[in-house]
């Protein structure tokens, strides 16, 4: 028998969840893997004190399982935040499974996964995201009831694309009201960053309004069909944070507001699909202040989608959703005036006011 010296280094991965920096007192971490249909995933659910952790599922090709472990932290606190500032009854929680979704997600797959989803008995409630469609969510359907965004023709709610991107729109519009005095957007120059089915809805509403949209992607099959199908313009520079623009829309990924690009940017209102936006909340939130750019929080205009499925659960129709959605718009406002009057970053306004939900329900919860 040999003994092994483990050095410092590996010692550090040996928690490799609750040393995470994106760990933030979550209250479950589950880590599925089925060796005949290759999956592997992540589920992560932070918080259940509103209600069930409701939060889609990304498929994603990550570098390595700490990447994806990261990612589904911080996509799981997010979601937390987003069900609080929009009044559902909803905790938050993500899923995260690896690999390439256009070569190596089956049905198989699928369903095996939502025999994950289901052993958690309701705790966690399963959605569309990054890298998944309607159909994924009616073939996990097929296992367990733990899921909502299945097909209209299943009883569903259907893709939650568009509402996403409708209240981003109008977390977008507010922003402008708050920042040019107006919140019409004809003329504006915005970027949309990211041109997925939440990126491409937004760009049909920007143009619908007149803005002068230009998009980037790193799909030029993608650019060329929605430049085509919109007449809008394609960015093709290297530079892209130091165009000068009126608002940037990132709609892919998260933390493209990082230390490499916040001194690049131009743009005088940040709104946006994307999770996460701000690498660094606190360090970035403050920097954009500074800065004189205005942030709608991600967590707040890009909430159409939670509010889209939810319906599911809550059984309320269309003209409610759409009504929940819209509601957005006043939602900002309200956040980016108080973050004024009390020299807080919007990020900061926002997570205050979802941080005080969970609180004052934890309060009533203990008694």
């Amino acid at each position: 028998m040999t003994s092994e010296i483990i050095s410092s280094k590996e010692l550090s991965k040996a928690d490799p969840v609750f040393g995470q920096n994106s760990f933030d007192d979550h209250e479950q971490i589950v880590f599925c893997h089925d060796k005949d249909t290759g999956l592997k995933a992540i589920i992560g659910i932070h918080s259940t004190v509103l209600g069930p952790a409701l939060g889609g599922t990304r498929m994603w090709d990550y570098k390595n399982e700490w990447e994806a472990l990261n990612d589904v932290l911080r996509l799981s606190r997010g979601m937390t935040f987003k069900s609080a500032i929009t009044g559902l009854n909803l905790g938050g929680g993500k899923a995260v499974i690896m690999g390439d979704a256009k070569t190596e997600k089956t049905p198989e797959l699928m369903r095996r996964f939502g025999e994950f989803v289901h052993s958690l008995s309701g705790k966690y409630i399963t959605a569309e995201d990054v890298g998944m469609e309607t159909e994924d969510m009616d073939t996990v359907r097929e296992v367990t009831p733990y899921v909502t965004g299945i097909s209209q023709n299943k009883g569903g709610a259907g893709n939650p694309s568009p509402i996403t991107a409708y209240g981003v729109f109008m977390g977008m519009k507010a922003a402008a009201k708050f920042k040019f005095g107006s919140d019409v957007l004809e003329d504006k120059n915005v970027l949309v960053q990211g041109i997925g089915n939440v990126g491409e809805a937004l760009v049909e509403h920007l143009s619908n309004e007149g803005a002068n949209v230009t998009i980037s992607d790193i799909n030029q099959e993608r650019l060329e069909e929605v430049s085509s199908k919109y007449g809008v313009k394609i960015y093709n520079g290297d530079e892209i944070f130091s165009k000068p623009m009126d608002i940037y829309a990132p709609c892919a990924l998260g933390a493209t507001i990082n230390d490499d690009t916040i001194y690049k940017l131009q743009a005088k209102i940040i709104a946006g699909a994307a999770n996460n936006q701000l690498a660094d909340e606190n360090k970035h939130g403050r920097l954009l202040q500074e800065r004189g750019i205005v942030y709608a929080p991600d967590f707040l205009i890009n909430a159409g989608g939670i509010i889209n499925v939810y319906a599911e659960l809550e059984n309320y129709d269309r003209q409610e959703i759409m009504r929940k959605t819209e509601n957005i718009y006043n939602t900002t406002l309200e956040i980016l005036d108080n973050a004024k009057a009390n020299d807080l970053t919007t990020h900061e306004a926002a997570f205050g006011i979802a941080q005080e939900r969970i609180e004052t329900r934890k309060r009533e919860n203990s008694k």
